[in-house]
């Protein structure tokens, strides 16, 4: 089968997403290096700076390697939007053509749809949101939005959800009603080149599993205990996908097996919602075996 860089050329940006534990990163470099241009993150959590090996970022060596922009440059307290993103690869479209790569689906039909002008959500407002979800769950918020944003967000997804209900209660309009009004996209699909690694659910989860054992043993449990002693589940950057198990591991509150058996788990079901996104959303990009 032809590498991806042989049906490439050189003018155009390229978008590469796919599931979690799909190989994305070794062929993004692969790809940056062809085309001349840097890496940039298109992962809501891999911006950032508390969890790098938890999160799957690029390692430093590769950093050395390769120009790598967006990566683990916001402090984890830090709210950070799909706004805030769009705003900083802007500029990044400008230079030699970047390799656009990860799996926030959000973050990508942004660039190539169009994002809403949503007023930021007021702090009070996602403390409400994020109290009633700790005490209810998120789907506790679903009976409050409207008909049009429930059709439109993933209704598994707590973050899509949360961000929902917050919009609502900040401005009075639903969240469907906001992106009816979205303008131009910065980069349209037609001026891109997108990707989109085809990873079935027999080929990923045990590369799920073993990618996992191998943050345990590349520095994840150090990173838990690093960040156990300011620990709080609302910070933004609580949501990298088994912080919560490990942090409760290195406080002596889970067994590491239990903790590595949940971390698993919750990845997986991630990836199931990957997927269930990208067939919906993505329809118009070029799909590409997973063979790494």
């Amino acid at each position: 089968m032809p590498r991806p860089t042989e049906m490439l050329d050189r003018t155009r940006p390229v978008l590469l997403a796919g599931p979690t534990a799909s190989g994305k990163s070794a062929l993004a470099m692969e790809i940056a290096a062809f085309l001349g241009g840097p890496v940039v993150n298109a992962d809501a959590l891999q911006v950032y700076s508390d969890w790098r090996v938890l999160t799957a970022r690029p390692s430093e060596a590769d950093e050395e390697a390769l120009p790598h922009r967006l990566y683990g440059h916001v402090p984890g307290e830090r709210p950070y939007s799909v706004g805030d993103w769009l705003r900083e690869v802007a500029p990044l479209l400008d230079g030699p053509p970047p390799v656009i790569v990860g799996g926030t689906g959000l973050y990508f039909t942004a660039l190539t749809e169009g994002l809403a002008d949503i007023p930021e959500t007021p702090p009070e407002v996602r403390e409400e949101a994020t109290m009633r979800i700790e005490a209810e769950g998120h789907r506790a918020l679903l009976a409050d939005l409207d008909d049009a944003t429930v059709a439109r967000i993933d209704t598994a997804n707590p973050m899509r959800v949360q961000r929902a209900w917050e919009v609502l209660r900040a401005t009075g309009r639903g969240l469907a009603a906001w992106q009816n009004r979205t303008p131009q996209p910065i980069l349209p699909l037609d001026a891109a080149q997108a990707l989109l690694i085809d990873a079935p659910k027999d080929w990923l989860t045990p590369r799920i599993e073993r990618r996992f054992d191998a943050m345990l043993q590349g520095g994840a449990l150090e990173e838990a205990r690093r960040n156990a002693a300011g620990w709080r589940s609302d910070l933004p950057s609580a949501k990298a996908i088994g912080a919560t198990e490990l942090v409760a591991h290195v406080r002596g509150e889970m067994a590491l097996e239990d903790a590595r058996a949940a971390a698993i788990v919750a990845t997986r079901q991630y990836a199931k919602r990957q997927r269930t996104w990208f067939r919906a959303r993505m329809k118009a990009w070029r799909p590409i075996g997973a063979t790494t």
